[in-house]
């Protein structure tokens, strides 16, 4: 993931924002709230905090406050899946 993009979260740290994301069975989900911070329970994987105690993976996010997360390009190919295909030619 890319490094920049916690530097993005860290200036919205204080903003009512709202999240898209997917949740762990990969359904897109949102969730709105005050940016709290970031925290990483262990050094590996770090989550996004809202102010109602809504932990999102940062991983996971498609967009913050309509900025693109690092699951935005993964969400992109799964709205266009039905355009891969050549539909039987």
């Amino acid at each position: 993931m890319d490094p920049d993009y916690f530097d993005t979260v860290q200036l919205l740290i204080g903003l009512h924002c709202k999240a898209h994301y997917f949740d762990t069975g990969n359904k897109v989900m949102d969730a709105t709230g005050v940016v709290t911070g970031l925290f990483s329970p262990d050094g590996f994987s770090r989550y996004v905090v809202l102010d109602n105690e809504m932990a999102i993976r940062a991983d996971r996010i498609i967009t913050l406050n309509g900025r693109p997360g690092p699951a935005f390009d993964e969400y992109d190919l799964y709205a266009l899946q039905c355009l891969t295909c050549m539909g039987g030619m």
